[in-house]
């Protein structure tokens, strides 16, 4: 059979070198180590990409899909972390993206009749590599209820809540479960959230959180003195949205720091 013609391999003139191409949006099995049953098994959306030299026209996309299939039909963290390494050298690349998009899933009981039901979180892994460094930025998405404290200081009846939802993304020197960093979030909330309420439950987590109020800017900072504290991590980004009841618009918060308490 005559050689095929590598046309990816040919040579651009434009001279403009690409940051990232590669394959988005392929979903794949994976394990993942939960502090609360040993490995849970979900389903992540992956991206994963290169740079490209501007003397390149092209880079071989099926090299991204190998690279991924040759763990098997399950991912674990270990072999995600070592990806970009993969393909640099599959792609002769100098730089190398990992991510992985993925619901995790915590069983949970009501507060007060203990009714259990599974309630679902967003979680990424972001692993970007050169031939020097490999960089880890965990993420985590927090769904939780916050309850306006200006709302209860001027109402004679009652304050408006929203549900929100916090994005925290951290470094660390040591590995955190994911777990903590869901329940550092939730304890930051007017109340965290619950998959199956009934009357009592409703009763106690309206009250929970009609006792303790925050606005998005309280929100964020209780996330960010938390994660200070947090002795195993060296970065942090958290950001908060409320999807508010009473406006038309969604309230919003952003920290980011390096991890050094002052």
């Amino acid at each position: 059979m005559p050689a095929l013609k590598d046309t990816q391999s040919e040579r651009d003139e434009r001279r403009l070198p690409i940051d990232r191409v590669g394959v988005r949006s392929l979903r794949f099995p994976l394990s993942i180590r939960d502090r609360d049953a040993a490995v849970q098994h979900t389903v992540a959306t992956v991206s994963l990409a290169v740079d490209l030299p501007h003397h390149f026209k092209g880079t071989h996309m099926s090299r991204f899909v190998e690279v991924l299939h040759s763990h098997g039909t399950e991912l674990t963290v270990s072999n995600i972390v070592a990806m970009p390494h993969e393909l640099m050298k599959k792609l002769h690349a100098d730089k190398a993206h990992v991510e992985m998009r993925f619901p995790y899933f915590r069983s949970k009981k009501a507060p007060v009749s203990g009714a259990e039901g599974l309630l679902d979180y967003g979680v990424i892994f972001e692993v970007n590599a050169d031939k020097d460094k490999t960089d880890f930025v965990l993420t985590v998405e927090v769904p939780v209820t916050t309850l306006c404290p200006c709302s209860k200081a001027i109402s004679a009846r009652g304050a408006h809540n929203q549900r929100g939802n916090v994005t925290l993304s951290v470094r660390f020197s040591e590995p955190v479960w994911i777990e903590d960093l869901i329940e550092l979030v939730e304890s930051s909330a007017s109340s965290e959230l619950f998959s199956i309420l009934k009357r009592p439950d409703e009763k106690h987590v309206t009250e929970v959180a009609y006792d303790n109020p925050v606005f998005v800017e309280d929100l964020v900072r209780n996330v960010a003195m938390k994660t200070k504290a947090h002795a195993r991590i060296t970065w942090f980004r958290v950001e908060a949205e409320n999807f508010e009841s009473i406006h038309n618009h969604n309230a919003w918060a952003v920290i980011e720091s390096h991890n050094t308490l002052s």
